[in-house]
């Protein structure tokens, strides 16, 4: 797994150009899921979350022109069995978890199993990170969770 670990999302062209050469082909040929939970625990969770997929947030990571995006809500994946999101998450060609709070979005990792199934990711899948999204990729992070 690679990972583009952000402060501010695809911000610019420097930023932009780096997602490209991680994927190795061009956005507009790449599968993502996008990861909004993060946001999901602060007032106006909702508006986050819609601004986020819909691409009207700033540094739109989901307005990039995907072949195809889908949505990844870790708190609903407890009850939704394995084989139904896990070969999804196996064939994409990067996770755009987006901020919010880290303790939160560590906590929905662990418990969705997703933190479990990242390091049997392929080579080429890209995570990239964007504010809490990218404390939660370090190393030493999901000790404190």
């Amino acid at each position: 797994m690679r990972f583009l670990l952000t402060s501010g999302g695809i911000s610019n062209t420097s930023i932009h150009d780096a997602l490209v050469d991680l994927l190795g082909k061009p956005i507009a040929e790449s599968s993502a899921l996008c990861i909004p939970t993060g946001v999901q625990p602060f007032p106006g969770g909702p508006s986050h979350v819609y601004r986020f997929i819909s691409g009207s947030a700033p540094s739109p990571m989901c307005g990039l022109g995907w072949k195809s995006l889908g949505v990844l809500e870790l708190t609903a994946l407890p009850s939704v069995k394995e084989e139904h999101w896990v070969p999804v998450v196996r064939e994409v060609d990067a996770l755009l978890v987006w901020g919010g709070s880290p303790l939160f979005l560590c906590y929905w990792m662990r418990q969705s199993g997703l933190a479990d199934l990242l390091p049997s990711l392929r080579r080429e899948t890209v995570y990239v990170g964007v504010s809490g999204g990218s404390m939660v990729a370090t190393p030493h992070f999901g000790s404190a969770c």
